[in-house]
């Protein structure tokens, strides 16, 4: 969702506080209970400015969503390029640990997340969970794909599965840093960051051990 050329000719600083307020709103709230008025009195702008720039409520959302997803895929191109050498082991503990650090620096990008995986009213919701989720299986094979030509992968192994594998396995451990009920009693929701580092350690282990020799 692009918005009206009138927002992006806005200065920085005033983009920067309705995409502010407008996270802030839709990940406290959810979508559908998510205010107009709330975000616009936080900004200290009138009302018809934001369906000016957006159109209305689901074009506001799916902007502020847009920029979060683009987020997140600057945030693991830097670990695809900073870990290019690595061996795999090392390259999917270095993509869980940036995992938990963008959820820590962006809380309330990740807590957008969560709500658009709960809440079923979210307008194009279907498309943009399929769409995060094919990045995150693009990302995750081009892992594997280059650890196949460095000869680290077994023979025989089904990069698709194992990418459905290891994307499950991470997204689960990520839930479990903010939903107490996903944790499944591994301690990752309350673990200080050497215990999370011991525990992303032994899940990555783990999953090496399903495709390499």
């Amino acid at each position: 969702m692009e918005p009206n050329q009138t927002f992006l000719n806005l200065p920085d600083e005033k983009k920067r506080r309705i995409e502010n307020a407008a996270a802030d709103e839709f990940s406290d709230n959810g979508y559908r209970s998510a205010s107009i008025n709330a975000i616009v009195s936080r900004v200290g702008i009138a009302k018809g400015s934001i369906f000016q720039y957006f159109g209305d409520k689901k074009g506001l959302f799916l902007f502020i969503f847009g920029q979060s997803v683009e987020k997140v895929k600057d945030y693991l191109k830097e670990v695809r390029d900073a870990t290019a050498d690595a061996p795999l082991g090392v390259r999917l503990e270095e993509t869980l640990k940036a995992g938990v650090g963008f959820t820590r620096k962006h809380p309330v990008i990740y807590r957008l997340y969560v709500r658009t995986l709960a809440e079923k009213e979210i307008p194009f919701r279907s498309e943009i969970l399929t769409s995060i989720r094919r990045y995150s299986l693009e990302y995750l094979r081009s892992l594997l794909e280059t650890a196949r030509e460095k000869g680290e992968l077994r023979d025989g192994v089904n990069v698709e599965a194992a990418c459905f594998i290891i994307d499950a396995a991470m997204d689960r451990f990520l839930q479990a840093l903010t939903l107490p009920h996903m944790d499944g009693g591994l301690g990752i929701h309350n673990a200080d960051d050497e215990e999370l580092k011991q525990r992303i350690k032994i899940l990555c282990d783990s999953l090496l051990t399903g495709v390499t020799p």
